[in-house]
């Protein structure tokens, strides 16, 4: 075994032992904030547990695909796409739901998931942090994902924070739309290269994955 393939092994052995660590983090956590949510009855607290959900999926998806094939990579791509666009419809949905049945402003929760979203997000950051510049396609695709999640934690916290605390509602529910929007662009995104590679592959121009 040559040194750039031992490299690669060692690097895809500490990547799938850190992505594991994250998935299994996360879901420790929001099942703790969905415990305490339930615990004092609050429903801003519960949503916003729940909403970890889809990053578990995220991360243990891919740490349950990855090394094992290109055909598999592809097909967990497609999940991830899908995941993304439950994700915008449980936003629009639980939109509809504040609208129906207004919840009192809360800052002092709201703050706490904030907080919490963007630490969490640094951490994942700091983690993924050395393998930036991996060339395998699921490890980029994951630091880009964690990179991604970062700038846009932060710059949603700081204008939900904003919003909800406006005497107005409508800031908020305009900041709910703007995210239900990203994960279906996202989502779209994520099918229509998967139908485009899937037709190179049928045209025989694409690469044969298993």
């Amino acid at each position: 075994m040559n040194s750039d393939a031992a490299r690669a092994d060692d690097e895809g052995r500490v990547f799938a032992r850190v992505i594991w660590a994250i998935a299994l983090g996360l879901l420790v956590f929001a099942a703790a904030q969905v415990a305490v949510a339930l615990a004092i009855g609050n429903a801003h607290l519960f949503k916003d547990g729940v909403d970890w959900v889809y990053d578990v999926l995220l991360y243990g998806l891919a740490a349950a695909t990855f090394g094992r094939g290109a055909l598999l990579e592809r097909a967990s791509a497609v999940f991830i796409a899908a995941v993304m666009g439950a994700a915008g419809a449980h936003t629009l949905w639980d939109l509809a739901d504040k609208i129906a049945r207004p919840r009192p402003i809360e800052p002092l929760i709201f703050g706490f998931s904030a907080a919490s979203a963007v630490v969490i997000a640094l951490l994942i950051v700091a983690a993924l942090w050395r393998f930036r510049a991996s060339a395998h396609p699921l490890i980029e695709a994951t630091w880009l994902s964690s990179r991604n999640d970062v700038l846009k934690t932060t710059f949603y916290v700081g204008l939900g924070f904003l919003a909800r605390v406006a005497p107005q509602r409508w800031p908020e529910y305009a900041l709910d739309v703007l995210m239900a929007a990203i994960l279906f662009q996202a989502s779209w995104r994520i099918l229509a290269r998967a139908v485009h590679d899937a037709r190179k592959r049928s045209n025989g121009t694409g690469e044969s994955g298993a």
